[in-house]
């Protein structure tokens, strides 16, 4: 009688379909009543059930098999035929070199923008809309693009990108770039795409940094063919080795020195020993293994304090550091006092240092030399 009373409050607010038992004779028979509504509501059901099981099952075709935690978001599916979209995997994405690349990418960006105020603390979230991409673009080739400043639509931002995608395809395809990036991907907020379009300004134009070797993601494929969407795990390389990258640079003195005079790098090993300890040695300091004495970052930053003539305070640095990343403070801290000296940031990393890459403490100790040697 409960599922009766119900419809039969349905019942009475709305007149009945054409067919549909009446009130009166619902009172007159209500077992029939009853049984006719159960049926009813047992075959509204087994509709639902088979059209859900029907979206499941073309679900199942549509999208086969993906990496565990990974999510395909409504948008992502919603291809043309034969287009196809990346997304990052999940687990690349908490992948320590990637992260290092990131930070990296990061603060060269914001070391190039500092005069323009503008900071960057999210790739993804900072440079979809073409305003950030636009400043460094502009900042690293000293060309000014004809975008507007400030853009809130997305047919706006899409524009605006066109305009400075257009330019970096035009500087980097005649140097043999693939382009990996595009505007649809770069507004979607590919982060791929993304730190694959840093990745080559940086090295186009020489960026003094230092990118992490070897750094590869796994990103899933996305495809529409004949209207199923297809996926698929795909490996994608962001960085190679130094001297790969390097070598769409102009190689500097210690990559010669250390590929074709081996012999010859005592000789200079030597000549920078004499220097450092000259200065050193006022603090009864002396250093006799370069590669690892310097990793820590603690000579680093008093040699600093000597050719400068002032004190370091102790609190702003460790001075018995234990830790990776407090070495990597020290390291970093010694290339600021550089540059409050007038000196180029290091185009070595702190984490190169610090991991005794000897080319990377070469390349500081050098240009330490060569702008403090007629130094008392």
């Amino acid at each position: 009688m409960h599922i009766a009373a119900g419809w039969m409050l349905l019942i009475g607010t709305a007149s009945p379909p054409l067919g549909a038992v009446g009130p009166n004779e619902m009172r007159e028979n209500p077992v029939s009543y009853c049984g006719d509504m159960a049926g009813l509501l047992c075959g509204t059901k087994r509709k639902k059930q088979v059209s859900d099981l029907h979206e499941e099952g073309k679900n199942a075709i549509n999208a086969p098999m993906l990496p565990s935690g990974t999510d395909i978001h409504p948008e992502d599916t919603l291809l043309e035929e034969n287009a196809e979209r990346l997304m990052l995997d999940p687990t690349s994405r908490e992948n320590l070199k990637f992260k290092d690349l990131l930070k990296v990418l990061i603060d060269w960006i914001n070391s190039e923008l500092e005069e323009e105020r503008i900071i960057v603390k999210d790739l993804e979230e900072d440079c979809y809309d073409g305003q950030v991409l636009q400043k460094l673009f502009e900042k690293l080739s000293g060309r000014k693009l004809n975008v507007a400043e400030v853009t809130q639509s997305e047919i706006g931002q899409k524009q605006k990108l066109q305009t400075v995608l257009e330019a970096v395809n035009d500087l980097l395809r005649p140097h043999g770039w693939t382009i990996e990036w595009s505007v649809d991907s770069i507004h979607s907020k590919n982060l791929v795409a993304i730190v694959y379009l840093l990745v080559a300004l940086a090295m186009h134009f020489q960026a003094p940094i230092r990118l992490p070797e070897h750094v590869s993601v796994q990103v899933v494929v996305v495809k529409k063919r004949e209207g199923i969407l297809q996926t698929a795990l795909v490996t994608k390389e962001l960085t190679s080795t130094t001297e790969m990258m390097m070598g769409r640079f102009e190689r500097d003195a210690f990559d010669t020195l250390l590929d074709h005079a081996p012999d010859k790098l005592n000789v200079v090993k030597t000549s920078l020993i004499t220097f450092v300890n000259k200065h050193l040695n006022k603090l009864n300091l002396e250093v006799t293994e370069l590669e690892s004495q310097f990793a820590d970052g603690v000579y680093l930053i008093l040699l600093m304090g000597l050719l400068e003539d002032y004190f370091v305070p102790l609190y702003n640095f460790f001075l018995t550091p234990e830790s990776f990343e407090q070495k990597v403070h020290n390291v970093a801290f010694a290339f600021e006092l550089m540059q409050d000296g007038g000196l180029k940031k290091p185009k070595a990393r702190p984490e190169d240092v610090v991991n005794l890459n000897l080319k990377s403490t070469l390349r500081v100790l050098y240009n330490l030399f060569t702008n403090y040697k007629n130094t008392e």
